[in-house]
């Protein structure tokens, strides 16, 4: 649906804007590393460009990281992650990788954990059910701790992430049935069970400079051309069903332009243009 080209372009955006950012991504893959032609991508940021950086997180390296900002001590630290039993904790754990990844992401408005020294982070987050996971793993665990500083930090991380004047939530769809009607379910969930109003992107819209009355002249045309300009007006009326299916759906939506263009930094370029 290409939401880490769109996440990209948002954070080219924001830099614009005067903010220092950091494009985060989620996971063990890093799209960015081929995309933009990097050596690597790893947990420590790496420039882009001016005031933009890019890094990868998972769930492990954010609790490491926590876990040796709390210790202090490097040798201890080794010896807390290398321990049998804390290895099978951390990985039986329901919901802790998430957690520590929450916790890492809201560590700057919350003023806990290590620095984060950026104005603003852009998450290429995961896709819808392991991103609700991600969402609701702050929340499960204050219910299930309810006590010590593991639940009031909890509780911190799922208040932040409902304040809409720190976080903004955007959903990246196609304007096709399926992938609708996944985001649609999407921004439902995110409002019943957060508060939250997400925006709607639907990306990859088709637009071209022809009316309709062009289009349907251009079908009389023999062999090929006649061919495309049908196949297009197909594509184009779909396109306008599946517009109007997601504005009913979505309070804040915004079309995306579908860009002939291959060049990374010129399609990010592009797209940012269009954000608003």
């Amino acid at each position: 649906m290409g939401k880490s080209v769109i996440a990209a372009s948002l954070a080219l955006k924001k830099s614009r804007e005067g903010k220092k950012v950091l494009l985060v991504e989620l996971g063990d893959q890093s799209f960015f590393k081929d995309f933009f032609e990097l050596p690597a991508v790893g947990f420590q940021p790496t420039q882009l460009r001016d005031n933009i950086f890019v890094a990868l997180w998972t769930g492990e390296a954010c609790l490491q990281e926590y876990a040796r900002h709390l210790i202090k001590v490097e040798s201890l630290a080794k010896l807390f992650f290398e321990n049998a039993v804390m290895k099978a904790f951390v990985n039986v754990a329901p919901a802790l990788p998430e957690l520590a990844i929450m916790g890492k992401i809201t560590s700057g408005p919350r003023k806990h954990g290590p620095p984060l020294p950026f104005d603003c982070l852009v998450i290429d987050a995961f896709a819808t059910g392991h991103f609700m996971a991600l969402l609701e793993a702050p929340k499960g665990m204050a219910q299930a701790v309810q006590f010590g500083p593991m639940g009031e930090q909890s509780r911190s991380i799922d208040a932040c992430i409902r304040n809409t004047d720190l976080c903004h939530y955007h959903i990246v769809t196609l304007p096709e049935e399926l992938p609708v009607k996944e985001a649609s379910e999407l921004l439902a969930r995110l409002q019943a069970e957060f508060s939250i109003q997400g925006k709607l992107l639907v990306n990859k819209m088709l637009q071209t400079p022809l009316s309709k009355k062009e289009m349907q002249e251009a079908q009389s045309e023999e062999g090929d051309l006649g061919k495309f300009a049908n196949y297009l007006e197909h594509q184009l009326d779909r396109q306008t069903h599946m517009w109007t299916v997601a504005k009913e759906k979505a309070a804040h939506i915004q079309a995306v332009p579908l860009i002939f263009e291959t060049k990374p930094w010129p399609l990010v370029e592009h797209i940012a243009e269009t954000l608003k």
